[in-house]
């Protein structure tokens, strides 16, 4: 049996990190129990592109870009939806510092 190391996205640690439950697609779910997460689970590879930190933080950098919505999420093919929640976020975390 093959042992394939699981690293939490958010912290990089491998230590802290458990089996926490199947999604209803039947895909493993994790949880990190290290200090830094605060119990953030997470998925090894989820689906959908809009979930993955990267697409995440390219939203951000494309809309301090000056590109527009529909245009974001035509080029990382997500939806509008998934746009505008996520740069929601950002400035809500932005204005609560």
């Amino acid at each position: 049996m093959a042992l394939i190391p699981v690293v939490c996205p958010y912290c990089q640690t491998d230590k802290d990190v458990v089996k926490n439950g199947k999604t209803a697609q039947g895909k493993q779910r994790f949880l990190c129990r290290s200090e830094h997460c605060q119990g953030r689970s997470f998925l090894l590879n989820p689906s959908y592109p809009g979930r993955t930190l990267a697409v995440k933080e390219q939203i951000v950098k494309m809309s301090l870009n000056g590109s527009g919505i529909r245009d974001i999420a035509r080029v990382l093919q997500v939806s509008t939806r998934t746009v505008i929640g996520e740069l929601k976020k950002t400035k809500s975390a932005q204005s609560g510092q």
